[in-house]
Parts: structure tokens; sequence; C-alpha cells
């Protein structure tokens, strides 16, 4: 039961992560801000 609990928080953590990344590529004004943004979040360990 409690690793089925630590599974769910992390599949929420995750998705709610994922969510945070999508909004902050989607709020770039041009299409130079997101190619910046995205080597940024690549730069940084994230995986798109």
């Amino acid at each position: 039961m409690f690793a089925y609990l630590v599974e769910k928080l992390s599949t929420w953590f995750e998705t709610a992560e994922r969510s945070r990344r999508e909004a902050y590529l989607a709020s770039s004004s041009d299409i130079v801000q997101l190619e910046q943004r995205i080597r940024s979040l690549e730069t940084n360990g994230y995986t798109l």
C-alpha cells in the first residue's frame, strides 16, 4: 500500500513539473525565445 502511494505521488509530481515546463515554454514570445528556453532546460538536465 505504501509503495502504491509513493508511486501515485511520484506520478503527480512528474505531471505537475511537466505542466510547469510546458507553460514556461508556451509563454515564449517568439521562436528564438522558445529555442533559448528549450536549450536552457536541456542544459539544466530536464528532458522534454
